[in-house]
């Protein structure tokens, strides 16, 4: 609640809190008989439905009052105690990012135990562990397959950690990089500068990088229209850069789609993708672990016993 980019807002939230709480006291007190208002027991306002069904008005009863009164004073309380009141804190300075956190702190306590047989060991050696791989197996599940899949074959727009293409690289380091600070992968649109036409065939010298079938005479042009506009990123040869995160395309792996019709599209649209970091969800351990699972998909004559 305090985290308000302008104090006005801050005044508004505050506002409406305690204009809530004072609106209910004050309707609570002007609606009691004992402070003037005669109410009679029992006032029939004059609606009636299927002949002998009345509408009738009993005055509010002194325990529901009093209930609500209590309630009030309980609202104020937990607005001077918690945060609730725009930017104000609170008596207690609580907040629940903290909590948090200190769950997140109990937890890795917790476990510490478990991970500390491995502290000394290369991510190699990790990845030859066979309880190491089942905890790293299990952090992928609960953390990553709703991405990725079970199997960690990806999906359209999602990568395929199982092969050997990688965006950002392959090696343990790399992939540790990845996990702990994730990644923001953008593909910037052409749409402004390059003509639908253009993209076309500069789609059909990328699909011709990678073999698949292409217009041998929209090639050569859009050759130029790639060496002009895509160099930069996937090289000159098509390879990619792992620096950048810019995709191999002289390889049969296509995150979005092979087709003209979405190189079309990814060219004159532009793609963004981000992979969140992890730092603040698993502890260092637990990364180490998870880089040595994933690492190992595809390393498995590297791993050390």
């Amino acid at each position: 609640m305090s985290d308000f980019f302008n104090s006005g807002w801050s005044y508004y939230i505050a506002a409406i809190a305690l204009g809530g709480i004072i609106f209910c006291v004050w309707l609570l007190f002007t609606q009691r008989a004992w402070l003037g208002k005669e109410v009679k027991q029992v006032e029939n306002t004059g609606h009636v439905w299927d002949g002998d069904l009345s509408e009738l008005n009993n005055p509010v009863p002194r325990w529901w009052t009093v209930f609500y009164l209590g309630l009030c004073i309980f609202a104020l309380g937990y607005l001077v105690l918690y945060p609730g009141l725009g930017s104000f804190q609170g008596l207690l300075n609580y907040s629940s990012a903290e909590s948090v956190r200190e769950a997140q702190r109990a937890q890795a306590e917790q476990i510490a135990p478990v991970y500390a047989r491995f502290e000394g060991m290369s991510i190699p050696q990790i990845a030859g562990d066979v309880e190491a791989q089942q905890i790293g197996q299990r952090l992928f599940l609960n953390n990553c397959a709703q991405c990725h899949g079970s199997d960690a074959r990806g999906g359209p727009s999602f990568p395929n950690l199982a092969d050997r293409d990688w965006l950002y690289g392959g090696s343990p380091e790399q992939i540790q990089q990845s996990i702990t600070k994730g990644r923001h992968g953008v593909m910037p649109p052409w749409r402004g500068t390059i003509s639908p036409a253009e993209a076309s065939d500069i789609a059909q010298y990328v699909r011709s990088l990678s073999g698949l079938a292409a217009d041998p005479l929209r090639v050569v042009p859009g050759k130029r229209g790639y060496d002009t506009y895509c160099v930069a990123c996937h090289g000159a040869e098509g390879k990619g850069n792992t620096a950048l995160g810019a995709p191999n395309l002289t390889d049969n792996v296509w995150l979005h789609g092979s087709s003209e019709a979405t190189i079309v599209d990814i060219i004159l649209n532009g793609r963004e993708n981000q992979m969140p970091a992890q730092e603040r969800i698993l502890t260092p351990q637990q990364i180490r672990m998870l880089t040595a699972w994933v690492w190992g998909l595809t390393n498995e004559g590297e791993r050390a016993d």
